[in-house]
């Protein structure tokens, strides 16, 4: 029984973790986009970036709808709903001349269908159908879908705009998202009927409102603000900055692969890493560690070398979060309606993520560089580091071998 068990877990956890990759990768492309488009349409960096905005907020916005209905009706018709608009607002966006356009395919479809396709449905769905030794491997191993998908959708997604423009890239990217879809059977065939809330449990609008009043979960949300803050700027502006230091656009394109890559690694540490440590401490620690990181940036001369060890660094934490902020979710409140109220943490994240790629594209329209925003990103990093200490989290218990 054990060992089915174990083959059950692996399948829906394997399953999830490769429409992560699909979703992900798509979303995670997209600044790729903005020289080009904004060459061809001429709308300006700054309406481009509120259009990406846009899609940061709605994404995260999105989250704890689709958590809430995955929770209530099982994740299969929201995960096959969201990879249908996904990519649909792919291929819509080449026939869009206007900034409203973008904000309509780019700030909403695309936003929609991939938030309805990301952590919160996901990483909801196996920890409700898993054992709970396994959630902290599962959520790790999840995250790494996301990351590797970054890795092998960048250059992808370059190279295709450089050969054949970013208007068929655009398409191409449609008809890739689309192959995610006979995935979602995997996720949820094997699923074991969601439970109906216990008498007196009140159901998930009962556990909305306890949520919101508890200290540590605002906590939490403040810290996950800082990394989607974070994680929005660069998706969408390291290729800016790349143009500004006089390097190719490929050095983009590969420093966003490096930070999927390595956000393999630092997210199969993290699943680790939560099941050994306390969760709190190990946001505190990758916090602090964006900010060191941003520093030596700043103090280091712009080649591609720097580029490659700075999205090696990035990576180890980029999306790693997601797996230690699910953990100490699911211990404040259980994992009933995880999906929900880790959606509402990830609306907290995306609220920093619009702010991260609007003001990224206003701070390069008025100054002509990024410098203004470098040095935000650092503090809005050392701050989170400190807000993630105070979270009330329980000692982890370690299991003691019994003798034989």
């Amino acid at each position: 029984m054990a060992s089915t068990l174990d083959r059950k877990a692996w399948t829906i956890t394997l399953a999830a973790a490769a429409v992560l990759m699909v979703t992900m990768g798509t979303r995670q492309s997209f600044g790729l986009f903005v020289s080009p488009l904004n060459t061809d349409t001429g709308l300006g960096i700054a309406t481009i970036s509120l259009a990406l905005a846009i899609g940061q907020f709605t994404w995260g916005a999105v989250q704890p709808v689709a958590g809430a209905m995955s929770d209530r009706y099982g994740p299969a018709s929201v995960l096959y709903g969201g990879i249908v608009l996904l990519a649909l607002g792919t291929a819509v966006t080449p026939y869009m001349t206007s900034g409203f356009g973008l904000m309509f395919s780019l700030g909403l479809l695309m936003a929609i269908g991939s938030g309805a396709g990301s952590f919160s449905v996901l990483i909801g769905a196996a920890a409700q159908r898993i054992p709970a030794t396994a959630r902290g491997t599962a959520s790790g191993v999840i995250n790494a879908g996301g990351s590797f998908g970054q890795f092998v959708f960048a250059p992808i997604t370059q190279k295709l705009i450089s050969s054949f423009g970013w208007m068929n890239a655009m398409w191409g990217l449609a008809l890739l998202t689309l192959a995610a879809l006979p995935l979602v059977g995997r996720v949820a065939a094997k699923a074991s009927p969601v439970p109906k809330p216990a008498a007196g449990e009140g159901g998930v609008w009962n556990a909305v409102q306890a949520s919101v009043k508890d200290r540590s979960y605002l906590l939490l949300h403040l810290g996950f603000f800082t990394c989607g803050f974070h994680i929005a700027f660069l998706v969408t502006h390291l290729p800016g900055e790349v143009n500004l230091c006089g390097l190719p656009p490929s050095v983009a394109s590969w420093s966003l692969a490096i930070i999927g890559l390595s956000n393999i690694v630092g997210s199969l540490l993290a699943g680790a890493w939560v099941s050994r440590y306390r969760s709190k401490y190990v946001l505190a620690w990758m916090y602090g560690s964006r900010a060191a990181l941003i520093g030596a940036y700043l103090l280091a001369p712009k080649t591609d070398t720097t580029f490659y060890l700075f999205a090696a660094g990035l990576g180890v934490t980029w999306l790693a979060t997601v797996p230690p902020t699910a953990a100490l979710v699911g211990k404040l409140f259980g994992v009933r309606y995880l999906a929900t109220l880790f959606g509402l943490t990830l609306l907290s994240h995306q609220v920093g993520g619009f702010l991260g790629a609007y003001l990224g594209g206003l701070a390069f329209t008025n100054f002509g560089d990024y410098t203004w925003m470098w040095y935000a990103d650092m503090a809005l990093a050392a701050a989170a580091a400190a807000i993630n200490l105070p979270i009330r989290e329980a000692p982890i218990v370690r299991a003691v071998p019994v003798a034989a």
